[in-house]
């Protein structure tokens, strides 16, 4: 990185080295893993976070499909209890051997056709080829970003790409830069690959139908740092990402994942939100699940 020197926020070493427990953090994977979990009292049509991102993405006859950092297998996993028969081959990227175990336990059923690679999509994303889609969920807030960059003397790497892509940014006083995200999504988009990607946004795509989620939203726009076991992710400027896909002359999709996971719209969610009612743990899970799930965005980049 030329230019001042900047700190940087770097999850590797902690996947790569340390003891990774996805369930001391909330996500989203996890929370829909499963067709009998208790979060799928929120949604219209239950069925796996896996089964969900399938529906997005369609497939053709003999795919091939890459996911990085797949955690405990469960978005792979209902992917292809639902898909199989119209994917040829998976390749798992993960930094941590431990989950790669994991992922391996849970996907078992498919084996022969899983090829798990312990290394950095990072690195790795050059090297791909032939895959019919990426798929990067709940994953790029993990990669490297630049915290506290001085907004009126940036780094001369940054300003570079800021103009490159007219990337919006403050004026004045200092800001996170996903530095990780963007370099990937570029990336991908050079070697023209389709990917889906999910992830905490700092610019929430809220439903219009669902706008009490606003409340006591950080309206400043810009990534924020998310403190857990062991390490901090980032949110993500999503607005930047599509600028870069747009940039690359790529077509997009994309919104909240309020409407990809298909959260039920009903005076129930309003109250239990507005209220912060957890008298039952009915009540308790649903406020958790929209206090998370309102800052999450989904885009696919098609190739």
């Amino acid at each position: 990185m030329k230019g001042n020197p900047v700190r940087v926020n770097d999850t590797r070493n902690h996947y790569r080295f340390g003891t990774v427990d996805l369930m001391t953090e909330f996500t989203i994977c996890e929370s829909f893993a499963i067709i009998d979990s208790p979060y799928m009292t929120a949604v219209d049509n239950p069925r796996s976070y896996g089964v969900m991102v399938g529906e997005r993405l369609g497939f053709k006859a003999g795919g091939r499909i890459c996911e990085a950092g797949g955690g405990y297998g469960s978005l792979m996993g209902g992917l292809l209890e639902r898909y199989a028969g119209q994917i040829d081959h998976v390749y798992m990227i993960d930094l941590s051997r431990a989950l790669l175990e994991r992922q391996r336990e849970r996907l078992q059923a498919w084996s022969s056709r899983i090829t798990f690679i312990n290394g950095d999509i990072t690195e790795l994303a050059p090297t791909l080829s032939d895959i019919d889609c990426l798929i990067v969920n709940e994953v790029i807030g993990d990669l490297a970003t630049l915290q506290d960059l001085d907004c009126t003397s940036l780094p001369v790497n940054v300003r570079d790409m800021v103009q490159r892509y007219d990337l919006d940014m403050p004026s004045a006083g200092t800001v996170h830069f996903n530095w990780g995200a963007i370099r990937l999504v570029e990336e991908i988009c050079r070697r023209g690959i389709p990917v889906f990607l999910a992830e905490h946004a700092s610019d929430p795509a809220i439903p219009d139908d669902m706008a009490f989620l606003h409340r006591g939203l950080d309206g400043y726009g810009y990534p924020r740092e998310i403190r857990l076991a062991g390490h901090s992710e980032f949110t993500i400027r999503f607005s930047h990402l599509i600028k870069v896909a747009r940039a690359w002359r790529r077509a997009i999709d994309g919104g909240s994942l309020i409407d990809l996971v298909g959260i039920r719209r009903s005076p129930k969610m309003r109250f239990v939100f507005m209220a912060r009612a957890q008298a039952t743990d009915e009540q308790a899970l649903l406020y958790e699940l929209l206090d998370h799930i309102r800052e999450y965005r989904w885009l696919f980049i098609h190739g």
